[in-house]
């Protein structure tokens, strides 16, 4: 993303300001996979960015033992294995699902799916230092107070602790899973079983996300009063609350998806926003992209088609990029014939756009969301490879060439890219971030150069700020 803050002071105008939202279309491979001793393979997570500026990230494969490795990768792509879990009985765990998140101490916490001491063999909450330094902290067993098969990411709370899911385990009916709590020490605390019960979730897939509230909010992968899954809300003590059960879709007489997998993200606006793997007001069912706010008030905002160059079944959350806009990957679909996946750009009020479809198997099929770097470009695993997304295009594009007002008329001209849409905008003010487009100025500009647009006259008053943004 580009932003370039431009303030003008003229007669009848006031202050106004532009900003360019950038488009992301470049993708370069910077690490591929492979099975061996010094290299992981298969990663499911999301990575992580280290106080450091690299990334750290897992792979549920590969490593020495070929049962999953932790790695670190520089913006670059210069790639370190920075641990193998052990393939014998030793206590460690296996085939980590979930990525990693960075404490406040400066250590990286995560888990494993499969393994451990316990007779579930069902995976542990393990610490790693920057430098590969490794720690169990607990073992999951599976029984009514514990969890078991964990594959969100945990979060840390703002009380220092980390709050994850896992998929199986709890006092509930047939052990759907559980919502815990682990301090950096190690104690554990099991803060919600799940019961199985029609009006409840079951088996939490994703990771937990802190509101700004202090709650936590998450999804369930199954059960609800339609056995779709659920979107739900936890205090950090226990208190729990169904907001939403998932109508299943399409074929179900509504646009609503089901089955989420994934974590959700909060907006700016309050709202959090989420994916599903299936369901949707399209024929496919192909998953769909959603809004909640913390009360349960519920809005599909795009249903995928899996008709090119549309992505299909979004495993992965989304990210909210610096724009203001969120960005999210596909499992399939996109513009090849092999149909393995996207990565796309989507804003708050739903507004979609496919900005890059995977050419081969062996590196796309994206399972993990994306992660901004502080460079700006996005970053981004699949089964096979990681990858970076730029998201600032080559100068001049995007940059403003001139300001001017015209009688009633503000004109802004750019160097434009090829095929983005450009939407003027304005503000009374710059705090409260509502921007409101500007009636009939949105111009999609297909041979890119320069471009020009106004306000179309009457728009201007004294203290009104404008901007014109890329739009997806």
């Amino acid at each position: 993303m580009r932003i370039t803050p431009i303030r003008l002071l003229a007669l009848f105008v006031g202050t106004m300001a532009l900003a360019l939202n950038a488009g992301a279309q470049t993708v370069t491979i910077l690490h591929t996979f492979s099975s061996s001793a010094t290299n992981g393979y298969q990663s499911y997570a999301r990575l992580v960015q280290g106080s450091d500026g690299n990334f750290y990230g897992t792979t549920e494969l590969g490593g020495s033992a070929g049962v999953g490795a932790v790695f670190r990768i520089s913006p670059s792509g210069a790639y370190t294995n920075l641990y193998s879990f052990a393939s014998t009985f030793t206590g460690d765990g296996w085939q980590p699902l979930a990525g990693l998140v960075q404490g406040s101490d400066g250590n990286f916490y995560g888990t494993t799916s499969a393994e451990g001491t316990n007779s579930c063999q069902c995976g542990n909450v393990f610490r790693i230092s920057p430098s590969g330094s490794y720690a169990t902290l607990h073992y999951f067993s599976a029984l009514t107070t514990d969890g078991g098969t964990p594959r969100g990411t945990l979060v840390q709370g703002s009380d220092g602790n980390f709050y994850g899911t896992a998929t199986r385990g709890g006092s509930g009916t047939g052990g759907g899973g559980v919502v815990f709590r682990i301090s950096p020490g190690g104690s554990y605390t099991n803060l919600y079983s799940f019961p199985g019960y029609s009006h409840d979730g079951y088996s939490p897939i994703g990771a937990l996300v802190q509101g700004s509230d202090g709650n936590f909010y998450g999804t369930t992968g199954s059960g609800g009063t339609n056995s779709y899954g659920t979107v739900f809300r936890i205090s950090p003590s226990g208190s729990y609350t169904n907001l939403h059960s998932f109508a299943g879709g399409y074929y179900y007489g509504n646009n609503e998806g089901r089955n989420p997998q994934a974590p959700l993200v909060q907006g700016s606006d309050g709202n959090f926003y989420g994916t599903t793997t299936g369901g949707g007001g399209t024929a496919n069912g192909a998953g769909t992209v959603f809004r909640i706010g913390p009360s349960g008030s519920y809005t599909t905002l795009y249903s995928f088609s899996n008709s090119p160059p549309d992505g299909a079944q979004p495993e992965a959350g989304l990210v909210l990029g610096s724009d203001g806009n969120f960005y999210g990957t596909t499992y399939g679909g996109g513009t090849n014939t092999c149909g393995c996946g996207t990565l796309f750009r989507i804003s708050p009020s739903g507004q979609y756009k496919t900005l890059y479809s995977f050419s081969a198997l062996g590196t796309g099929e994206p399972e993990a969301g994306l992660v901004q770097g502080s460079d700006g470009n996005f970053y981004g695993t699949t089964l096979g490879i990681v990858f970076k997304m730029a998201a600032s295009l080559p100068s001049p594009a995007n940059q403003m060439n001139s300001v001017s007002v015209a009688g009633t008329n503000v004109a802004i001209a750019v160097s434009s890219v090829a095929g983005e849409t450009y939407q003027l905008q304005y503000a009374t003010d710059l705090t409260s971030g509502n921007w409101s487009n500007v009636p009939g100025v949105s111009v999609t500009n297909s041979p890119g150069g320069s471009l020009t647009v106004t306000n179309l006259g009457g728009a201007i008053s004294p203290g009104r700020y404008y901007r014109m943004v890329i739009t997806p």
